[in-house]
């Protein structure tokens, strides 16, 4: 990550409900039952269990990343739980720059 690596700018998206919902009994990469509403994140890389403290448009929400993805070809490099991305108004566009500080492992 380019500057200080505790800190950087991602394209973010989100997933739980609309047309991709998951299904009632999905479990994410740590082994955990999905759940649309909690406060969670998938990143390829980051360690599950890691911290992090998601900003965009002047809210922000402490987040624990869980999952694995999203796909390197969709150009985003963090997904949100529908309930985190509405925390910070990422619902309505669906997509967008975000603030990520890594806040250290759960």
């Amino acid at each position: 990550m380019p500057g200080d690596a505790r800190s950087f700018v991602a394209n973010a998206s989100y997933y739980g409900g609309g047309p991709r919902k998951y299904e009632p009994n999905s479990h994410t990469a740590s082994g955990e039952q999905f759940n649309q509403w909690g406060l969670t994140a998938a990143h390829r890389t980051l360690p599950i269990g890691t911290r992090l403290r998601v900003s965009h448009g002047g809210r922000s929400v402490v987040v624990r990343v869980n999952d694995r993805g999203p796909a390197a070809w969709t150009g985003r490099s963090l997904d949100l739980s529908r309930g985190a991305a509405s925390a910070i108004g990422l619902i309505s566009s669906g997509i967008g720059a975000v603030r990520v500080q890594v806040l250290g492992r759960s």
